[in-house]
């Protein structure tokens, strides 16, 4: 694989996991692994500056914004630290602040890094008016009436001295017993429960009805303070006058001299934070001084003057009680540990609690594939290690070989064929997964890939999910997403079923009654005007996430276009390589696929990219080309394309001596800034590109 693809592969990844944390609160990979991912990406753009692409997510901060809440633009990036996991790296970090201080003495303060959902809130004369997710870093949703609810928090500080508007940040965050409280009402009305406390704080926070908001006991710890104005020479010192204006401040904080002083606060919290009533899952370390702060500044994605220590995540002993197997969307099966605490090694399985771990209990785990299960030598009955990596994703680290009776002789064995359809299972050659090549009638492949169609940034169709595209499919109406269009009412009303949750023994029923049918009805006829990009994106061709959709409906502009091409023509597309268009021709190759196509066009969804008439505004830019790169305050990308072309210019792809000018933003790409530095491009800011265009910015 060349650079350019591993680059690419990347990226794609990184932003699904991306789109997974930040817009549907699941955590796929643990933490470290995710952190390991985006290292070893900027090693590589590193080592090939002219594949570092402005769209990496090495340049910028956390998540997309979703659509539920007004989008609200920061007065303050707010931005992410940097990750560490060891004590080496922690005197690397201080040994950066002492060379971007020449030597001058400084401070640090400690505090707790909770695990819950970044907030902001802004305070004008005292009245707290805005209450805003983190979400890009630059922009983030107004969550107002949710952050009003959390009772800790100062609706009006009242105290005298205050600037007129300023705005502090902290961690939302669901307490322990708040969480098992929800858990435990969602087990009662038959609803799937969230996975861990800080999966349910980022839902919480986003739920339109305020007032379950408030029902959830949501909390939250103040950390920083912002203000054109600011009153403090140091960050203790703003930490003290919030808790004395009536903010929750952590108690655990700590003014420390030396890294040695920060180390054993570190190794002090790694036990202790085990007995708070909240999720914790490391330490913040930050320079006290404001005014140094401000020497030594920032990068694009973080501050120099502060660092995330992590913890290693917590590791329990468990029995292996046995090991089944999951299908995924793509056909790759998966082996899963399912476990009980030793205590339980005799009990019925159907009554085990599990292995308390993090905050959770755990029943099942991930032994990935294969080749781990080789690597972990592991047998049923062994007593194995396992771990919520990142606290989130349980899985086996290990096999305690002492604990082993000398009659578990008998290797697990990764089945041949599929567990689900029997179907041989192919191992394609550079791949670890065993794939089920049966992806037109293998039940999980199947339902996997109508969820993935009518997934918020797909065909958008909200008024289905899981549990009923299950009974949809256990009734045999949907065997295809093509089959969604061709439901009517009175096949749907009267449908229901009970979906037994194996892990709590509750029972969830579901029923179709007249306003869930006439939902589901609508929000499919509703689907049918979604872009051609999105209609691309549904198909779930493998390594087509949406950021290559769109490239390609951009490209090819309709579906025969795209069916037809052949691998040259894919690979000309800016960004596609030999990976992706492989995965293209080999989807448009199987008969099954373009039959679903064909359907899909008859239903009446969009198979073009529309073309957009842009309405003249001007001529001021009439004979100039541009490059757009970065992330803007007042547009946005496609406005400002849309800005450029209707005053007379024309927006091209990449710079090059064609180009007359590149417009740059926060957060662009380094590669794209020297190319047009070294062929003499005008290189604009955003205030500077308004003046050319004549002071329009809206």
């Amino acid at each position: 694989m060349s650079p350019e693809q591993q680059i690419l592969a990347l990226i794609e990844k990184i932003e699904q996991y991306n789109q997974l944390y930040y817009q549907e609160h699941v955590s796929a990979i643990p933490d470290f692994e995710f952190d390991q991912l985006l290292a070893q990406l900027k090693e590589l753009e590193a080592q090939y500056p002219a594949y570092n692409f402005p769209d990496s997510p090495t340049h910028r901060v956390g998540g997309s914004i979703t659509k539920n809440f007004n989008t609200v633009q920061h007065r303050y990036p707010m931005l992410s630290l940097d990750n560490t996991y060891n004590e080496a790296e922690i005197r690397s970090f201080d040994e950066r602040v002492r060379k971007g201080l020449n030597g001058e003495p400084f401070e640090y303060i400690c505090e707790l890094k909770f695990d819950g959902i970044s907030l902001s809130f802004t305070y004008e004369e005292g009245l707290l008016v805005r209450g805003v997710t983190r979400g890009d870093g630059t922009k983030g949703d107004e969550i107002t009436q949710n952050v009003k609810t959390i009772r800790s928090l100062p609706l009006k500080v009242k105290k005298g001295g205050i600037p007129e508007i300023f705005e502090v940040r902290g961690e939302g965050f669901m307490p322990y017993s708040s969480f098992a409280k929800l858990n435990e009402q969602m087990d009662i009305l038959g609803e799937n429960p969230y996975a861990n406390p800080r999966n349910a704080a980022s839902g919480s926070f986003k739920l339109q009805d305020s007032a379950e908001a408030g029902r959830r006991g949501l909390d939250c710890y103040l950390y920083a303070f912002m203000s054109d104005e600011s009153p403090f020479a140091t960050h203790s010192e703003s930490l003290e006058a919030l808790q004395q204006w009536g903010f929750k401040v952590s108690p655990g904080w700590r003014k420390v001299q030396t890294i040695d002083e920060v180390i054993a606060y570190i190794h002090e919290w790694e036990t202790e934070r085990t007995k708070l009533p909240l999720a914790t899952d490391g330490i913040v370390i930050k320079v006290n001084s404001l005014e140094q702060q401000r020497t030594l500044g920032f990068t694009a994605k973080s501050p120099r003057w502060a660092i995330s220590f992590k913890y290693k995540a917590e590791n329990k002993p468990a029995v292996l009680r046995y090991v089944d197997y999951q299908v995924g969307r793509t056909g790759a099966v998966t082996p899963v540990a399912n476990l009980c605490d030793v205590s339980e090694r005799d009990w019925p399985y159907k009554k085990v609690k599990g292995v308390h771990l993090s905050g959770t209990r755990v029943k099942r785990a991930t032994l990935h594939n294969a080749n781990e299960l080789e690597r972990l030598e592991v047998r049923v009955g062994d007593t194995v290690f396992v771990e919520k990596s990142g606290e989130i994703i349980p899985k086996i680290t290990g096999v305690d070989f002492s604990q082993r009776d000398f009659y578990l002789t008998e290797a697990i064995e990764f089945p041949t064929n599929c567990p689900e359809c029997n179907t041989p299972l192919v191992r394609k050659e550079g791949e670890v997964a065993f794939v089920c090549p049966n992806d037109t009638a293998c039940p999980p492949q199947v339902k996997g890939r109508i969820e993935h169609f009518i997934h918020r940034k797909a065909m958008d169709i909200d008024s289905l999910g899981e549990g009923k595209i299950q009974l949809l499919y256990d009734v045999g109406l949907v065997r295809s997403p093509a089959d969604l269009y061709a439901l009517t009412g009175e096949q749907l009303l009267g449908l229901e079923k009970s979906i037994l949750n194996e892990d709590t023994g509750k029972v969830k029923k579901i029923s179709f009654r007249e306003k869930t049918v006439a939902n589901i009805l609508k929000g499919i006829d509703r689907s049918k005007s979604v872009p051609f990009r999105q209609v691309l994106f549904a198909l779930g061709i493998r390594f087509v996430g949406a950021t290559v959709a769109e490239k390609l409906s951009s490209y090819f502009k309709t579906m025969d276009a795209l069916m037809v091409a052949d691998f040259d023509q894919l690979i000309a597309v800016p960004e596609i390589g030999e990976r992706i268009a492989n995965s293209v021709l080999e989807y448009f190759a199987n008969p099954d696929n373009q039959a679903m196509i064909s359907r899909l066009r008859h239903a009446g969804l969009q198979m073009e990219t529309g073309d957009v008439v842009v309405e003249m505004e001007g001529d001021s830019l009439a004979g100039s080309t541009f490059v757009i790169s970065g992330v803007f305050q007042n547009f946005e990308r496609e406005v400002l394309k849309t800005k450029i072309e209707a005053n007379g210019g024309k927006v091209l792809s990449g710079v090059s001596g064609k180009l007359n000018y590149l417009v740059a933003g926060a957060n662009m790409g380094p590669a794209k800034l020297e190319k047009a530095r070294k062929l003499g491009v005008t290189i604009l800011s955003e205030e500077e590109f308004i003046t050319l265009l004549g002071g329009q910015a809206e």
